[in-house]
């Protein structure tokens, strides 16, 4: 038998435990209220606003105490909390806050947004990125060729103070939120990187370097949005809805990597040779990659692609363009794209007003489709209760009318029967006013016939 005196010891052991493992967890992640306005200037927050009822916060919830733990064992700077943004709405507006969950890094001033997937580690790297200097110095060789190796796309500014080093001061603390912004002297590159000129601002991605040219590229902040992709890509959701921002059109591969064919293999293998050996042509204008499935594709056109196929899409507006014709050739994909680009490709979708009734249609379907396929249950009770509450209402409408009517009807007939029984007694009065006077000398003739007889002897 085990001591009485031994489990009590085990039993006082595991309460302080977890006791312990609950001091930790609230130290890691800080409930927040409104006193935090005032107290939040003296350090770099991640803060998620999130509402109780939301589905989509309990979820993020155990993935935030692991952010909030990867950060302090980490050391890093940055405190973790988390806001109800119901019970303190006030501070929620004043964040922009406009749905939930919303992720803002806090620094100083400025509010920065978090857009990118929902795991520990991509909001671990997005929080250290953006606490951290908005440009970073590489002092040596070695740090620079550590940084090409762990970052598929680099930006560098080479060379001293100058106006451009300014605006790429400004510019990396405005897109921080995207990627990683370093400086460097020449003497780092290595003697395959030849420049220009100094000051440059150099993009390192493909496995080659771009030079921004102000001349022929424009602002500095707009081409730094449209280079910090690599040119091909495997693109998800997320991806496509920050390759919205940076203005470009999505050329894109739709296959299906769990069952890949000959078919899915040319389609992409055109796709990235595009990318790569027509990037002077199409580069300012196409980003490239590839979709495993078309689920999302047919959701944002509300319509079906086969699989494998080719679609260019238009964020912007949310066009998108099918070829008229199997592709088979580079020449055909390069012709079908060039002519997207001219115009003469027919354009389908759209944000007008028939596409917008047609999406609130089609979410609601989605909505209700998804609804009933995930618990019917709850679908037949969710839509059932209510159409037979409204079903009901109708009849009991209906039928209160019907019967209005019909005592209508009856009450109408009543007042025509009335209506001809009066007609009737009228000619009956008038004729029995005509036969009075013949009634009354009937009357005198009665009346002397029952005289007495002895007056009539007398007579």
């Amino acid at each position: 038998m085990f001591p009485f005196g031994a489990m009590a010891k085990v039993k006082a052991t595991l309460v302080c435990a977890g006791l312990f493992l609950c001091s930790t967890v609230l130290a890691i992640v800080e409930e927040l209220d409104d006193t935090f306005k005032d107290t939040r200037v003296d350090d770099v927050w991640l803060v998620d606003f999130y509402a109780p009822w939301c589905g989509y916060c309990k979820k993020l919830e155990p993935i935030w105490y692991d952010v909030g733990a990867e950060l302090k064992s980490s050391g890093s700077p940055v405190r973790v909390g988390k806001m109800d943004g119901t019970a303190y709405s006030g501070m929620s507006s004043e964040f922009g806050v406009r749905g939930y969950p919303t992720i803002k890094l806090l620094k100083g001033d400025l509010a920065y947004n978090y857009k990118g997937p929902r795991t520990k580690d991509d909001i671990v790297e997005f929080a250290n990125r953006v606490a951290g200097p908005a440009v970073r110095a590489l002092p040596s060789k070695q740090m620079f060729d550590h940084m090409m190796k762990r970052h598929d796309v680099l930006f560098v500014y080479f060379g001293g103070e100058s106006p451009l080093k300014e605006k790429y001061i400004d510019m990396a603390a405005e897109l921080i939120v995207y990627t990683y912004f370093f400086s460097a002297s020449e003497d780092v590159l290595p003697e395959s990187v030849t420049l220009p000129e100094l000051p440059s601002v150099v993009v390192f991605k493909d496995g080659a370097y771009f030079t921004y040219d102000e001349y022929v590229d424009g602002g500095l902040s707009s081409w730094v949005n449209k280079e910090r992709f690599q040119s091909y890509l495997q693109i998800d959701g997320f991806t496509l809805y920050e390759l919205g921002e940076t203005g470009k059109l999505v050329a894109i591969a739709v296959i299906d990597e769990k069952d890949p064919t000959e078919e899915s293999g040319r389609l992409k293998t055109l796709i990235q040779r595009v990318a790569k050996e027509y990037r002077e042509h199409f580069n300012r204008d196409f980003q490239f990659g590839h979709m495993d499935g078309n689920d999302y594709i047919n959701s944002l056109i509300m319509g079906e692609v086969s699989v494998p196929s080719i679609i260019i899409l238009n964020t912007s507006n949310e066009q998108y363009f099918l070829p008229s014709e199997p592709v088979e050739t580079l020449e055909q994909l390069v012709h079908f794209i060039n002519s997207v680009l001219d115009g003469s490709a027919q354009a389908q979708g759209g944000d007008g007003m028939f596409q917008r009734v047609k999406r609130v249609a089609f979410d609601a379907k989605s909505t209700i489709m998804s609804v009933f396929r995930s618990s019917p249950v709850l679908g037949c009770f969710l839509f059932g209760l209510p159409l037979g509450v409204i079903s009901l209402m109708c009849y009991g409408i209906c039928t209160a009318e019907s019967d209005d009517g019909q005592e209508d009807m009856e009450l109408m007939k009543r007042e025509d029967d009335e209506e001809e029984d009066e007609e009737e007694d009228e000619p009956r009065q008038a004729s029995g006013e005509l036969e009075g006077p013949e009634e009354d000398g009937e009357n005198e003739e009665e009346e002397e016939q029952e005289k007495n007889p002895d007056d009539k002897k007398a007579d």
